[in-house]
């Protein structure tokens, strides 16, 4: 069993990121093998964690994941001498209803898994009320256990006695504080944070949150309270779309869960990366084409004028699956409309249309039953996934793909589109039954 510590705030926006990724950077320069996870649906972190800590990052997710997944996931850091995962939201914040092993809350993971809580507490503007905040934390839930905290944007030398005085009134260890400081940062878009392979100074960043928190977090310390449960033998299945993939990956294909593309793996399945934006086609031989989501908005015009790419799609759908999630669903459509009302022409495959013109936040837990198979799964199977995205639809013309749920279990207009053996979806999958 490798030791895990799980990194978790009251709320969003308290500073979990860059403590996480600084504490990856700093043990990786330790020479401490460091597995990096994130809780929840998130795609853009674990790139971030990836870079910072030099391994592969893993999602684990209650509600999507049933706990096979989770304990199969969690083996991945086998090898690692700490696992170091990062929370979503606030330590218990998740969905409306339970899913497959929980409602997606970071507690749930650190329940499961036995890994302790340390808490990253924004304490602008407050002192002693930390203290009966943490309170509040450690007492909630008996299974999962507050084992220390970290003070972020402290204001002097003076806020920070008043508040570790406070901290050793009830018991709370300190493991470190962090001033306020606005110069490190991650730029952000509108799905979250600029991608770490888009950020030329993601690397100097990184390294800069690792000095500060090297010099301000007891790390040695931190490593003692990680602990954790007795992993079960376990192994997650997830079904490949074919033996040979064409996956695209570039800039506007980006969003790929690392667990997917290793449970492909995993089943033999070989994978064919291709960049649509250098016009490349999928490769001829492939069983499958798989186009994840991404920021195809942002490079509209390019993969509107992408021919061989166009073509590749077009031959390959005649007699073998292709199917897009949110970004490659759109591209698989008839147009995509950018933020300036500009209409680009894309695959045409099947008749959907989106506008970025007009945006609104689709965002969410989906549960979707397939009415027809999907590369890799059959009709009736059950997917579990997320939706985030900012698009419109103008129109979708074809056959529904799946009758698509919310978290609550309320049915949802995004059913995705099928025509031949082409399908698309707004949902990103996690996990699914064949």
């Amino acid at each position: 069993m490798t030791p895990g510590i799980l990194i978790a705030a009251p709320r969003s926006g308290s500073g979990k990121t860059t403590v996480t990724l600084g504490l990856l950077r700093a043990l990786k320069r330790n020479g401490v093998r460091v597995q990096a996870y994130k809780c929840g649906p998130d795609y853009i972190d674990t790139g971030y964690h990836q870079m910072a800590s030099g391994r592969p990052a893993f999602n684990l997710d209650s509600w999507a994941m049933d706990g096979t997944m989770i304990q199969s996931l969690a083996g991945r850091a086998q090898d690692a001498e700490i696992a170091l995962a990062e929370g979503v939201m606030g330590l218990f914040d998740g969905a409306v209803a339970p899913g497959s092993a929980g409602n997606g809350s970071s507690a749930d993971i650190a329940a499961m898994l036995g890994w302790p809580v340390l808490l990253v507490i924004d304490v602008t503007g407050q002192s002693q009320s930390a203290a009966a905040l943490v309170h509040g934390f450690r007492t909630m839930r008996p299974d999962v256990q507050v084992a220390g905290v970290i003070l972020n944007r402290v204001g002097s030398d003076r806020h920070d006695r008043m508040i570790r005085r406070a901290m050793e009134d009830i018991g709370m260890p300190v493991l470190g504080s962090i001033a306020r400081c606005g110069d490190l940062c991650l730029p952000e878009r509108h799905l979250g944070l600029v991608q770490a392979g888009e950020l030329a100074e993601a690397e100097r960043i990184i390294d800069a949150l690792a000095d500060r928190i090297a010099s301000h977090i007891d790390i040695q310390a931190l490593c003692a309270l990680a602990n954790g449960k007795p992993l079960r033998q376990a192994h997650h299945h997830c079904p490949p779309p074919g033996q040979r993939i064409a996956l695209a990956q570039d800039a506007a294909f980006s969003f790929t869960y690392a667990h997917l593309v290793d449970g492909w793996r995993d089943a033999g399945a070989e994978i064919l990366p291709f960049s649509p934006l250098a016009d490349e086609a999928p490769v001829s031989d492939a069983d499958a084409v798989w186009l994840p989501g991404g920021y195809p908005e942002l490079h509209a015009p390019r993969l509107a004028a992408a021919s061989h790419f166009i073509a590749g799609l077009r031959r390959h759908a005649q007699d073998r699956p292709v199917h897009g999630e949110c970004g490659g669903y759109m591209v698989l459509g008839q147009a995509l409309i950018d933020a300036d009302g500009q209409a680009h022409a894309m695959a045409g495959l099947l008749g959907l249309v989106t506008s970025f013109a007009d945006r609104r936040l689709h965002l969410g837990y989906r549960r979707a039953r397939l009415f027809a198979p999907m590369a890799g799964y059959g009709a009736g199977a059950v997917l579990n996934g997320h939706e985030f995205h900012y698009s419109t639809v103008i129109e979708q013309p074809d056959d529904p793909l799946a009758d698509v749920t919310d978290a609550a279990g309320t049915t949802v207009a995004s059913t995705g589109s099928r025509r031949g053996h082409v399908t698309g979806s707004f949902f990103h999958l996690v996990a699914g039954a064949a």
